[in-house]
């Protein structure tokens, strides 16, 4: 039997900051964090749909982009998000 799809939405920016982080997670020795081979499967499953979906990550500004959505994720003093 085959198991139903979870989707999983997420904004744009959000999207940018999780590609990029596991882009680092996957090129770095953080490999021994995720202790469970399993886990890379839909690891490296997101990683290739997200670059799919952000055409920005090969553009020659996505240096800027990346900062941009940061900036715009990160919590401000009261806790909230920028708009």
């Amino acid at each position: 039997m085959e198991e139903p799809e979870i989707t999983i939405k997420l904004t744009r920016d959000e999207a940018t900051i999780l590609s990029d982080w596991l882009e680092r997670l996957q090129m770095t020795d953080l490999s021994n964090t995720v202790d469970d081979p399993a886990a890379w499967a839909p690891i490296h499953r997101i990683s290739g749909q997200l670059d799919k979906m952000l055409p920005a990550l090969f553009f020659p500004d996505y240096d800027v982009q990346l900062e941009e959505a940061r900036r715009r994720l990160r919590p401000l003093d009261d806790g909230s998000l920028e708009d």
